[in-house]
Protein backbone atom coordinates (compact mmCIF):
# COMPACT_ATOMS: atom_id res chain seq x y z
CA UNK A 1 0.00 0.00 0.00
CA UNK A 2 1.49 3.34 -1.04
CA UNK A 3 2.03 6.11 1.50
CA UNK A 4 -0.61 8.81 1.55
CA UNK A 5 0.51 12.22 0.20
CA UNK A 6 0.35 15.18 2.67
CA UNK A 7 -2.86 17.09 2.57
CA UNK A 8 -2.65 20.56 1.11
CA UNK A 9 -3.67 23.47 3.56
CA UNK A 10 -4.32 27.18 3.00
CA UNK A 11 -3.58 28.19 6.72
CA UNK A 12 -0.51 30.41 6.75
CA UNK A 13 2.47 29.30 8.77
CA UNK A 14 4.33 31.78 11.14
CA UNK A 15 7.42 31.59 13.23
CA UNK A 16 7.37 32.48 16.98
CA UNK A 17 9.25 35.70 16.31
CA UNK A 18 6.79 36.66 13.64
CA UNK A 19 3.85 36.09 15.98
CA UNK A 20 5.59 38.04 18.79
CA UNK A 21 6.33 40.93 16.42
CA UNK A 22 2.77 40.97 15.12
CA UNK A 23 1.37 41.03 18.67
CA UNK A 24 3.70 43.88 19.61
CA UNK A 25 2.76 45.93 16.56
CA UNK A 26 -0.88 45.31 17.22
CA UNK A 27 -0.69 46.39 20.83
CA UNK A 28 1.34 49.49 20.12
CA UNK A 29 -0.79 50.44 17.13
CA UNK A 30 -4.10 49.78 18.79
CA UNK A 31 -3.50 51.57 22.12
CA UNK A 32 -0.70 54.10 21.50
CA UNK A 33 -0.32 56.40 24.55
CA UNK A 34 -2.62 55.44 27.39
CA UNK A 35 -3.31 56.54 30.97
CA UNK A 36 -3.73 53.63 33.37
CA UNK A 37 -5.02 54.00 36.95
CA UNK A 38 -4.02 51.49 39.60
CA UNK A 39 -2.13 50.82 42.84
CA UNK A 40 1.64 50.38 42.67
CA UNK A 41 2.87 47.00 43.90
CA UNK A 42 5.96 44.78 43.56
CA UNK A 43 8.18 47.86 43.12
CA UNK A 44 11.85 47.04 42.38
CA UNK A 45 14.77 49.31 41.56
CA UNK A 46 17.66 47.70 39.71
CA UNK A 47 21.30 48.80 39.74
CA UNK A 48 20.95 49.67 36.07
CA UNK A 49 18.59 52.52 37.05
CA UNK A 50 15.41 50.94 35.61
CA UNK A 51 12.31 50.62 37.81
CA UNK A 52 9.92 47.64 37.54
CA UNK A 53 6.53 47.45 39.23
CA UNK A 54 2.95 46.37 38.67
CA UNK A 55 -0.33 48.26 38.61
CA UNK A 56 -3.29 46.42 40.04
CA UNK A 57 -6.96 46.96 40.76
CA UNK A 58 -9.72 44.66 42.03
CA UNK A 59 -9.72 42.42 38.96
CA UNK A 60 -6.34 42.44 37.17
CA UNK A 61 -2.64 43.33 37.28
CA UNK A 62 -0.51 45.05 34.64
CA UNK A 63 3.31 44.98 34.56
CA UNK A 64 5.06 48.30 34.14
CA UNK A 65 8.60 49.49 33.60
CA UNK A 66 10.27 52.88 33.80
CA UNK A 67 13.48 53.14 31.80
CA UNK A 68 16.44 54.91 33.36
CA UNK A 69 16.16 57.81 30.90
CA UNK A 70 12.56 58.50 31.99
CA UNK A 71 13.09 58.37 35.80
CA UNK A 72 13.93 62.09 36.14
CA UNK A 73 10.73 63.11 34.31
CA UNK A 74 8.29 60.90 36.21
CA UNK A 75 6.93 63.78 38.31
CA UNK A 76 6.94 61.78 41.58
CA UNK A 77 8.80 58.99 43.32
CA UNK A 78 6.85 55.74 42.99
CA UNK A 79 6.06 53.89 46.22
CA UNK A 80 4.28 50.66 47.01
CA UNK A 81 0.64 51.05 48.03
CA UNK A 82 0.09 54.43 46.33
CA UNK A 83 -2.73 54.78 43.83
CA UNK A 84 -1.44 56.57 40.74
CA UNK A 85 -2.23 57.34 37.11
CA UNK A 86 0.61 56.13 34.87
CA UNK A 87 1.01 57.54 31.37
CA UNK A 88 2.88 55.48 28.73
CA UNK A 89 2.74 52.97 25.89
CA UNK A 90 1.50 49.38 25.85
CA UNK A 91 4.11 46.98 24.52
CA UNK A 92 5.01 43.32 24.79
CA UNK A 93 8.00 41.35 26.04
CA UNK A 94 8.45 38.49 23.58
CA UNK A 95 10.84 36.40 25.68
CA UNK A 96 8.16 35.93 28.35
CA UNK A 97 5.12 36.21 26.10
CA UNK A 98 3.84 39.06 28.29
CA UNK A 99 2.72 42.59 27.73
CA UNK A 100 3.67 45.61 29.83
CA UNK A 101 3.25 49.36 30.17
CA UNK A 102 6.27 51.49 29.27
CA UNK A 103 5.73 54.33 31.80
CA UNK A 104 6.77 57.88 30.99
CA UNK A 105 5.01 59.83 33.74
CA UNK A 106 3.27 59.08 37.04
CA UNK A 107 0.89 61.27 38.99
CA UNK A 108 -1.25 60.71 42.04
CA UNK A 109 -4.72 59.44 41.37
CA UNK A 110 -6.76 62.28 42.89
CA UNK A 111 -6.73 64.05 46.25
CA UNK A 112 -7.55 60.89 48.19
CA UNK A 113 -4.34 59.18 47.14
CA UNK A 114 -2.29 62.27 47.89
CA UNK A 115 -3.83 62.67 51.32
CA UNK A 116 -3.27 59.00 52.11
CA UNK A 117 0.39 59.26 51.12
CA UNK A 118 0.82 62.47 53.13
CA UNK A 119 -0.80 60.89 56.19
CA UNK A 120 1.42 57.81 55.96
CA UNK A 121 4.52 59.99 55.75
CA UNK A 122 3.31 62.21 58.61
CA UNK A 123 2.77 59.23 60.90
CA UNK A 124 6.20 57.78 60.09
CA UNK A 125 8.04 61.07 60.62
CA UNK A 126 6.11 61.79 63.82
CA UNK A 127 7.17 58.39 65.15
CA UNK A 128 10.79 59.45 64.57
CA UNK A 129 10.22 62.56 66.74
CA UNK A 130 10.66 65.16 63.99
CA UNK A 131 7.48 66.97 65.06
CA UNK A 132 8.11 67.01 68.84
CA UNK A 133 7.43 70.30 70.60
CA UNK A 134 10.77 70.10 72.43
CA UNK A 135 12.60 70.59 69.11
CA UNK A 136 10.95 73.96 68.48
CA UNK A 137 13.32 76.94 68.80
CA UNK A 138 12.22 80.42 69.86
CA UNK A 139 12.34 83.18 67.25
CA UNK A 140 14.70 86.13 67.79
CA UNK A 141 12.98 89.35 68.84
CA UNK A 142 14.63 91.52 66.20
CA UNK A 143 16.65 89.56 63.60
CA UNK A 144 19.33 91.38 61.63
CA UNK A 145 19.21 89.13 58.54
CA UNK A 146 16.17 87.22 57.28
CA UNK A 147 16.56 84.38 54.78
CA UNK A 148 13.69 83.64 52.38
CA UNK A 149 13.25 80.41 50.41
CA UNK A 150 10.67 80.94 47.66
CA UNK A 151 10.32 81.69 43.97
CA UNK A 152 11.98 84.85 42.73
CA UNK A 153 8.92 85.54 40.57
CA UNK A 154 5.49 86.07 41.96
CA UNK A 155 3.82 88.06 44.66
CA UNK A 156 5.18 86.11 47.63
CA UNK A 157 8.64 87.71 47.78
CA UNK A 158 7.11 91.12 47.08
CA UNK A 159 4.63 90.76 49.95
CA UNK A 160 7.39 89.70 52.33
CA UNK A 161 9.69 92.53 51.26
CA UNK A 162 6.92 95.14 51.53
CA UNK A 163 5.74 93.94 54.92
CA UNK A 164 9.27 93.89 56.43
CA UNK A 165 10.07 97.32 55.02
CA UNK A 166 6.87 98.71 56.47
CA UNK A 167 7.24 97.15 59.89
CA UNK A 168 11.00 97.27 60.52
CA UNK A 169 13.49 97.33 57.60
CA UNK A 170 15.84 94.35 57.78
CA UNK A 171 18.35 92.70 55.42
CA UNK A 172 16.70 90.05 53.20
CA UNK A 173 18.53 87.14 51.57
CA UNK A 174 16.55 85.36 48.85
CA UNK A 175 17.39 81.81 47.79
CA UNK A 176 15.25 81.37 44.63
CA UNK A 177 13.78 77.89 44.15
CA UNK A 178 10.91 76.40 42.15
CA UNK A 179 7.95 75.86 44.45
CA UNK A 180 6.21 73.14 42.41
CA UNK A 181 6.92 70.69 39.69
CA UNK A 182 9.64 68.16 39.12
CA UNK A 183 12.67 68.47 41.45
CA UNK A 184 11.11 71.30 43.47
CA UNK A 185 11.36 69.37 46.76
CA UNK A 186 15.08 68.69 46.34
CA UNK A 187 15.75 72.34 45.46
CA UNK A 188 13.83 73.59 48.52
CA UNK A 189 15.67 71.17 50.83
CA UNK A 190 19.01 72.22 49.32
CA UNK A 191 18.17 75.91 49.91
CA UNK A 192 17.33 75.28 53.59
CA UNK A 193 20.52 73.27 54.07
CA UNK A 194 22.52 75.94 52.25
CA UNK A 195 21.33 78.70 54.56
CA UNK A 196 22.05 76.49 57.58
CA UNK A 197 25.59 75.81 56.32
CA UNK A 198 26.54 79.51 56.21
CA UNK A 199 29.22 80.32 58.80
CA UNK A 200 28.69 83.31 61.11
CA UNK A 201 30.89 86.24 60.14
CA UNK A 202 31.45 84.97 56.59
CA UNK A 203 31.20 86.92 53.36
CA UNK A 204 27.52 86.00 53.12
CA UNK A 205 25.77 86.82 56.41
CA UNK A 206 24.08 83.94 58.19
CA UNK A 207 20.34 84.55 58.60
CA UNK A 208 18.88 84.85 62.08
CA UNK A 209 15.54 83.44 60.92
CA UNK A 210 14.30 81.62 57.78
CA UNK A 211 10.99 81.96 55.95
CA UNK A 212 9.92 79.16 53.58
CA UNK A 213 6.96 80.55 51.65
CA UNK A 214 4.65 79.83 48.74
CA UNK A 215 1.35 81.22 47.55
CA UNK A 216 -1.91 79.30 47.46
CA UNK A 217 -2.64 76.40 45.13
CA UNK A 218 -4.14 72.95 44.84
CA UNK A 219 -2.96 69.96 46.84
CA UNK A 220 -0.87 68.82 43.86
CA UNK A 221 0.75 72.25 43.63
CA UNK A 222 1.76 72.13 47.31
CA UNK A 223 3.15 68.58 47.17
CA UNK A 224 6.76 69.82 47.04
CA UNK A 225 6.39 70.95 50.68
CA UNK A 226 5.09 67.51 51.66
CA UNK A 227 8.19 65.75 50.39
CA UNK A 228 10.19 63.83 53.00
CA UNK A 229 13.44 65.48 51.99
CA UNK A 230 11.97 68.95 52.64
CA UNK A 231 10.53 67.96 56.02
CA UNK A 232 13.82 66.45 57.16
CA UNK A 233 15.76 69.52 56.00
CA UNK A 234 13.39 71.79 57.98
CA UNK A 235 13.70 69.62 61.10
CA UNK A 236 17.52 69.53 60.85
CA UNK A 237 17.90 73.28 60.26
CA UNK A 238 19.60 75.04 63.20
CA UNK A 239 18.17 78.44 62.20
CA UNK A 240 14.64 79.19 63.52
CA UNK A 241 12.31 78.50 60.61
CA UNK A 242 8.87 79.91 59.76
CA UNK A 243 6.71 78.02 57.24
CA UNK A 244 4.19 80.01 55.20
CA UNK A 245 2.86 77.68 52.49
CA UNK A 246 -0.51 78.27 50.84
CA UNK A 247 -3.46 79.97 52.43
CA UNK A 248 -4.63 79.78 56.03
CA UNK A 249 -6.60 76.56 55.45
CA UNK A 250 -3.71 74.78 53.68
CA UNK A 251 -1.54 72.47 55.82
CA UNK A 252 1.67 70.80 54.65
CA UNK A 253 4.14 68.55 56.45
CA UNK A 254 6.74 71.32 56.64
CA UNK A 255 4.34 73.15 58.98
CA UNK A 256 4.79 70.34 61.55
CA UNK A 257 8.59 70.39 61.32
CA UNK A 258 9.02 74.20 61.35
CA UNK A 259 9.49 76.23 64.51
CA UNK A 260 6.53 78.49 63.71
CA UNK A 261 3.68 78.27 61.18
CA UNK A 262 2.24 81.34 59.50
CA UNK A 263 -1.09 81.23 57.66
CA UNK A 264 0.25 83.41 54.79
CA UNK A 265 3.62 84.77 53.60
CA UNK A 266 2.58 88.25 54.79
CA UNK A 267 1.83 86.87 58.25
CA UNK A 268 5.25 85.16 58.22
CA UNK A 269 6.92 88.54 57.67
CA UNK A 270 4.87 90.03 60.51
CA UNK A 271 5.92 87.18 62.79
CA UNK A 272 9.59 87.51 61.81
CA UNK A 273 9.95 91.21 62.67
CA UNK A 274 7.95 93.35 65.09
CA UNK A 275 6.41 96.66 64.07
CA UNK A 276 8.79 99.52 64.76
CA UNK A 277 5.94 101.79 65.84
CA UNK A 278 4.73 99.15 68.28
CA UNK A 279 8.25 98.75 69.65
CA UNK A 280 8.63 102.48 70.05
CA UNK A 281 5.25 102.79 71.74
CA UNK A 282 6.02 99.86 74.01
CA UNK A 283 9.43 101.31 74.79
CA UNK A 284 7.94 104.72 75.59
CA UNK A 285 5.26 103.09 77.74
CA UNK A 286 7.86 101.09 79.65
CA UNK A 287 10.09 104.16 79.97
CA UNK A 288 7.15 106.13 81.38
CA UNK A 289 6.35 103.34 83.80
CA UNK A 290 10.01 103.10 84.78
CA UNK A 291 10.27 106.86 85.33
CA UNK A 292 7.08 106.84 87.37
CA UNK A 293 8.31 103.93 89.42
CA UNK A 294 11.64 105.63 90.05
CA UNK A 295 9.88 108.84 91.08
CA UNK A 296 7.60 106.95 93.47
CA UNK A 297 10.56 105.04 94.85
CA UNK A 298 12.58 108.24 95.33
CA UNK A 299 9.63 109.97 96.99
CA UNK A 300 9.06 107.01 99.29
CA UNK A 301 12.76 106.90 100.23
CA UNK A 302 12.77 110.67 100.79
CA UNK A 303 9.74 110.37 103.07
CA UNK A 304 11.33 107.54 105.03
CA UNK A 305 14.54 109.55 105.33
CA UNK A 306 12.61 112.55 106.67
CA UNK A 307 10.87 110.39 109.26
CA UNK A 308 14.20 108.86 110.30
CA UNK A 309 15.74 112.34 110.49
CA UNK A 310 13.01 113.50 112.86
CA UNK A 311 13.60 110.48 115.06
CA UNK A 312 17.34 111.11 115.36
CA UNK A 313 18.69 113.16 118.34
CA UNK A 314 20.58 116.47 118.01
CA UNK A 315 23.88 115.20 116.69
CA UNK A 316 25.82 118.51 117.06
CA UNK A 317 24.59 118.86 120.66
CA UNK A 318 25.52 115.26 121.45
CA UNK A 319 28.92 115.78 119.89
CA UNK A 320 29.52 118.98 121.94
CA UNK A 321 28.51 117.25 125.16
CA UNK A 322 30.76 114.32 124.39
CA UNK A 323 33.65 116.64 123.57
CA UNK A 324 33.16 118.55 126.88
CA UNK A 325 32.98 115.28 128.83
CA UNK A 326 36.16 114.14 127.13
CA UNK A 327 38.01 117.34 128.10
CA UNK A 328 36.81 117.00 131.71
CA UNK A 329 37.92 113.35 131.87
CA UNK A 330 41.31 114.26 130.39
CA UNK A 331 41.90 117.01 132.96
CA UNK A 332 40.85 114.75 135.82
CA UNK A 333 43.10 112.01 134.47
CA UNK A 334 46.11 114.37 134.40
CA UNK A 335 45.50 115.23 138.07
CA UNK A 336 44.61 111.72 139.17
CA UNK A 337 47.71 109.97 137.90
CA UNK A 338 50.25 111.74 140.22
CA UNK A 339 47.89 111.36 143.19
CA UNK A 340 47.41 107.70 142.46
CA UNK A 341 51.17 107.16 142.13
CA UNK A 342 51.86 108.96 145.45
CA UNK A 343 49.15 106.95 147.21
CA UNK A 344 50.53 103.68 145.89
CA UNK A 345 54.08 104.73 146.88
CA UNK A 346 52.97 105.53 150.48
CA UNK A 347 51.21 102.19 150.72
CA UNK A 348 54.37 100.41 149.57
CA UNK A 349 56.49 102.25 152.17
CA UNK A 350 54.05 101.34 154.95
CA UNK A 351 54.02 97.73 153.86
CA UNK A 352 57.81 97.73 153.72
CA UNK A 353 57.97 98.98 157.31
CA UNK A 354 55.63 96.24 158.47
CA UNK A 355 57.71 93.51 156.84
CA UNK A 356 60.18 91.46 159.04
CA UNK A 357 63.96 91.72 158.50
CA UNK A 358 64.42 88.69 156.28
CA UNK A 359 68.25 88.56 156.42
CA UNK A 360 68.10 88.71 160.24
CA UNK A 361 65.49 85.94 160.25
CA UNK A 362 67.65 83.81 157.99
CA UNK A 363 70.72 84.37 160.16
CA UNK A 364 68.78 83.48 163.32
CA UNK A 365 67.38 80.36 161.71
CA UNK A 366 70.82 79.35 160.47
CA UNK A 367 72.32 79.84 163.97
CA UNK A 368 69.52 77.74 165.54
CA UNK A 369 70.12 74.97 163.03
CA UNK A 370 73.89 75.02 163.71
CA UNK A 371 73.34 75.03 167.48
CA UNK A 372 70.98 72.07 167.32
CA UNK A 373 73.40 70.29 165.04
CA UNK A 374 76.26 70.74 167.52
CA UNK A 375 74.06 69.57 170.36
CA UNK A 376 73.07 66.57 168.34
CA UNK A 377 76.71 65.79 167.51
CA UNK A 378 77.72 66.10 171.18
CA UNK A 379 74.77 64.08 172.44
CA UNK A 380 75.04 61.29 169.90
CA UNK A 381 78.20 59.58 171.40
CA UNK A 382 76.63 59.55 174.86
CA UNK A 383 73.43 58.11 173.49
CA UNK A 384 75.35 55.53 171.52
CA UNK A 385 77.46 54.59 174.58
CA UNK A 386 74.37 54.34 176.75
CA UNK A 387 72.64 52.24 174.13
CA UNK A 388 75.74 50.08 173.79
CA UNK A 389 76.00 49.59 177.57
CA UNK A 390 72.31 48.70 177.71
CA UNK A 391 72.74 46.26 174.85
CA UNK A 392 75.80 44.66 176.48
CA UNK A 393 73.95 44.36 179.79
CA UNK A 394 70.96 42.85 178.06
CA UNK A 395 73.27 40.46 176.19
CA UNK A 396 74.98 39.27 179.43
CA UNK A 397 71.59 38.87 181.07
CA UNK A 398 70.27 36.98 178.12
CA UNK A 399 73.26 34.64 178.07
CA UNK A 400 72.86 33.98 181.82
CA UNK A 401 69.18 33.33 181.37
CA UNK A 402 69.88 31.00 178.49
CA UNK A 403 72.44 29.08 180.48
CA UNK A 404 70.07 28.84 183.44
CA UNK A 405 67.30 27.70 181.12
CA UNK A 406 69.56 25.11 179.57
CA UNK A 407 70.55 23.82 182.97
CA UNK A 408 66.92 23.60 184.02
CA UNK A 409 66.08 21.85 180.80
CA UNK A 410 68.84 19.34 181.39
CA UNK A 411 67.71 18.87 185.01
CA UNK A 412 64.08 18.42 183.99
CA UNK A 413 65.12 16.12 181.22
CA UNK A 414 67.10 13.99 183.61
CA UNK A 415 64.18 13.74 186.00
CA UNK A 416 61.79 12.68 183.32
CA UNK A 417 64.11 10.18 181.71
CA UNK A 418 63.15 7.54 184.16
CA UNK A 419 59.40 8.09 183.63
CA UNK A 420 59.41 8.33 179.84
CA UNK A 421 60.38 5.86 177.23
CA UNK A 422 63.72 6.57 175.44
CA UNK A 423 62.28 7.38 171.98
CA UNK A 424 59.88 10.23 172.94
CA UNK A 425 62.47 11.70 175.27
CA UNK A 426 65.05 11.86 172.53
CA UNK A 427 62.57 13.47 170.19
CA UNK A 428 61.67 16.10 172.77
CA UNK A 429 65.35 16.76 173.48
CA UNK A 430 66.08 17.20 169.81
CA UNK A 431 63.19 19.62 169.42
CA UNK A 432 64.22 21.64 172.49
CA UNK A 433 67.85 21.68 171.36
CA UNK A 434 66.76 22.92 167.91
CA UNK A 435 64.71 25.75 169.46
CA UNK A 436 67.65 26.63 171.71
CA UNK A 437 70.06 26.69 168.80
CA UNK A 438 67.69 28.92 166.77
CA UNK A 439 67.26 31.38 169.65
CA UNK A 440 71.04 31.46 170.21
CA UNK A 441 71.63 32.18 166.48
CA UNK A 442 69.14 35.03 166.45
CA UNK A 443 70.66 36.46 169.63
CA UNK A 444 74.13 36.18 168.18
CA UNK A 445 73.03 37.99 164.97
CA UNK A 446 71.83 41.06 166.89
CA UNK A 447 74.79 41.18 169.26
CA UNK A 448 77.15 44.15 168.64
CA UNK A 449 80.07 41.85 169.45
CA UNK A 450 79.22 39.79 166.35
CA UNK A 451 79.84 42.84 164.15
CA UNK A 452 83.28 43.37 165.77
CA UNK A 453 84.12 39.72 165.21
CA UNK A 454 83.70 40.23 161.42
CA UNK A 455 86.72 42.56 161.40
CA UNK A 456 85.13 45.91 162.26
CA UNK A 457 86.39 48.27 165.05
CA UNK A 458 84.54 50.91 167.07
CA UNK A 459 86.40 54.28 167.14
CA UNK A 460 85.84 56.63 170.11
CA UNK A 461 87.60 59.50 171.86
CA UNK A 462 89.28 59.06 175.29
CA UNK A 463 85.95 59.93 176.96
CA UNK A 464 84.26 56.97 175.25
CA UNK A 465 82.26 59.05 172.72
CA UNK A 466 82.05 57.27 169.36
CA UNK A 467 83.55 59.06 166.32
CA UNK A 468 81.50 58.58 163.14
CA UNK A 469 83.21 61.10 160.80
CA UNK A 470 86.84 61.62 159.76
CA UNK A 471 86.29 65.37 159.81
CA UNK A 472 85.67 65.21 163.57
CA UNK A 473 89.17 63.81 164.22
CA UNK A 474 91.98 66.35 164.55
CA UNK A 475 95.62 65.49 163.79
CA UNK A 476 97.39 64.17 166.92
CA UNK A 477 94.15 63.35 168.76
CA UNK A 478 94.05 60.31 171.02
CA UNK A 479 91.72 57.57 169.94
CA UNK A 480 90.35 54.31 171.38
CA UNK A 481 89.86 51.36 169.02
CA UNK A 482 87.67 48.58 170.35
CA UNK A 483 87.95 45.17 168.75
CA UNK A 484 86.07 41.97 169.47
CA UNK A 485 88.73 40.77 171.94
CA UNK A 486 89.72 44.10 173.54
CA UNK A 487 90.67 47.82 173.15
CA UNK A 488 93.76 49.45 171.68
CA UNK A 489 94.90 53.12 171.99
CA UNK A 490 95.93 55.08 168.90
CA UNK A 491 96.95 58.57 167.72
CA UNK A 492 95.51 60.25 164.58
CA UNK A 493 98.05 61.48 162.00
CA UNK A 494 95.50 63.48 159.88
CA UNK A 495 92.56 63.28 157.46
CA UNK A 496 92.99 61.97 153.87
CA UNK A 497 90.30 62.17 151.18
CA UNK A 498 89.60 59.11 149.06
CA UNK A 499 87.79 58.90 145.70
CA UNK A 500 84.35 58.71 147.30
CA UNK A 501 84.69 59.39 151.09
CA UNK A 502 87.20 60.53 153.69
CA UNK A 503 89.68 57.92 155.09
CA UNK A 504 91.46 58.42 158.46
CA UNK A 505 95.20 57.69 158.59
CA UNK A 506 96.31 56.35 162.03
Amino acid sequence: MNDLAPLASNVPEYTVSEIAGAVKRTLEGQFGRVRVRGEITELKRYPSGHIYFSLKDEGAKLAGVVWKSAVRGLGMVPENGVEVIATGRISSYAERSSYQLIVERIEYAGAGALLARIEMLRVRLAAEGLFDGGRKRPLPLLPQVIGVVTSERGAVIQDIRTTITRRFPRTLLLWPVPVQGEGAGERIAAAIAGFDALAPGGPVPRPDVLIVARGGGSLEDLMAFNEEVVVRAAAACRIPLISAVGHETDTTLIDFASDRRAPTPTAAAEIAVPARADLIADLEHKAARLAGGLNRLAQERRLRLSRAERGLPDLPGLLGTARQRLDDRAERLVLALPNLAAKRRAALVAAERRLTDLPAMLRASRERVQERGMRLVLALPNVVAARRSAVDLCGHRLVACLRHAVARIHTDAGRTLGRLSPAPVRAGLREARAKLDGAGARLESVSPLAVLQRGYALVSDPAGHPLISAAAVKPGARLRLRFADGEVGATADGARRGDRQGELAL
